[in-house]
């Protein structure tokens, strides 16, 4: 499986922005697909994750109520519609792949993806 990211860019404060990642590759039954980030000289963390079977996407803190995770399933691809942005959201954005589903709680650890896409940069500044 190949993931491929892209969207990123430079925005000011408030604005919008939207990330699109394309799984390739494999067969794509059942997977969970997740974003993560990584600002400059801090560890990533992770932002939001789905699962293509369905039930309902998890946020960071941080980003509930201003991004949104959404799938496509025919296309194999998870988008992040990310809005409100601040100069906190600047980070290397990386979505994050891995077969099968689990538990909610596990969505968010780093360790459960076996896949990573190259990341794209989001740089939020006036």
């Amino acid at each position: 499986v190949q993931l491929q990211a892209y969207g990123g860019g430079l925005v000011q404060p408030g604005c919008s922005l939207r990330l699109t990642c394309e799984a390739s590759g494999g067969t794509f039954s059942m997977y969970t697909m997740a974003w993560f980030r990584q600002a400059p000289g801090k560890e990533r963390e992770f932002v939001a994750a789905v699962r293509r079977s369905g039930g309902s996407p998890i946020y960071a803190d941080s980003v509930r109520y201003r991004f949104t995770i959404s799938k496509d399933n025919a296309k194999n691809t998870v988008m992040m519609q990310m809005g409100s942005l601040k100069p906190e959201d600047t980070a290397v954005y990386y979505c994050a792949f891995r077969y099968g589903a689990v538990v909610v709680s596990a969505m968010r650890q780093e360790e459960q993806y076996s896949i990573w896409g190259q990341g794209t940069l989001v740089t939020v500044s006036s």
